[in-house]
């Protein structure tokens, strides 16, 4: 099995193990690692091979995936075999902020490593579908080299050079999808006051709103919003607030919500968004 075929896998929660076993569905010789060994059973028993140490796993490969819960544990793992790394790729796919994507790159780059970031737009359960968009930064020649194989866990986007890019959109992406999940659940709540059924109200109403909204999103966020426009959302929203209020909801999510989108209608790009 020559080196350059093969890939670790350092990391084996829900999404590594993921990760690890598209990998080997797909053909690929996989390594994997975790501090608790017990973790690799699934995997191992899919094919990959488990490494005794993060030394082994490093050895093992070109390609070292890491897939930890943070970025103090990225840091915790690489930095005692940094003298392995020479000369391998490194794709962190671990969950992190972009300054922090600018410094493992700038950490690797110290000791001979191509690096990419990576941001996963996908659940464990999702892993190996098309649909599943996996983002990705950093060294161009690297993800060239490794698109094939990166394949195995959905549809692949390279955002540039810059190695903070694909935390960026991941972070952005993700901080869009918990706006909706709140909308969804302040939604949910209000009906819920009077005993409508949240389920029902759910599948035949909201679910259905919210995707005939995301279909107009692209025409919508570049619109120039008339000033009838505005008049009419700030009504809605303040009937909003005032609705949730009287039925008991609490107005921790709606009220500044009106406010923010209020500055947006006043100076969209000065608004406050941070």
């Amino acid at each position: 099995m020559g080196v350059s075929m093969t890939v670790s896998v350092l990391g084996m929660g829900a999404m590594g193990q993921a990760l690890a076993a598209a990998f080997v569905r797909a053909g690929r010789p996989t390594v994997v690692w975790n501090r608790s060994a017990g973790k690799t059973e699934a995997v191992t028993g899919l094919g990959a091979v488990r490494a005794a140490s993060v030394a082994e796993a490093v050895l093992a490969a070109d390609l070292i995936v890491v897939c930890v819960l943070d970025h103090a544990a990225v840091r915790e793992v690489l930095e005692p075999v940094a003298a392995h790394l020479g000369g391998r790729v490194l794709l962190n796919v671990t969950n992190g902020t972009a300054d922090q994507a600018r410094e493992v790159a700038a950490w690797a780059a110290g000791h001979g490593v191509s690096y990419l970031d990576g941001g996963i737009m996908a659940i464990p359960q999702t892993i190996g579908l098309p649909a599943s968009t996996i983002l990705f930064s950093g060294s161009r020649e690297a993800y060239d080299r490794w698109a094939d194989a990166l394949g195995a866990w959905g549809t692949g986007n390279f955002l540039g050079e810059e190695p903070g890019l694909a935390a960026l959109h991941d972070l952005a992406l993700l901080g869009a999808m918990y706006g909706m999940f709140a909308g969804a659940f302040h939604a949910t709540a209000m009906v819920g006051t009077e005993g409508v059924p949240t389920g029902r109200f759910t599948t035949e109403l909201l679910v259905p709103w919210l995707r005939s909204m995301v279909d107009v999103l692209p025409m919508l966020v570049d619109a120039e919003v008339s000033a009838e426009q505005r008049l009419v959302e700030q009504a809605a929203l303040a009937n909003i607030v005032g609705t949730a209020a009287a039925q008991g909801v609490p107005g921790r999510m709606t009220a500044p919500i009106r406010a923010l989108l209020t500055d947006h209608d006043r100076d969209p790009d000065h608004a406050d968004f941070a």
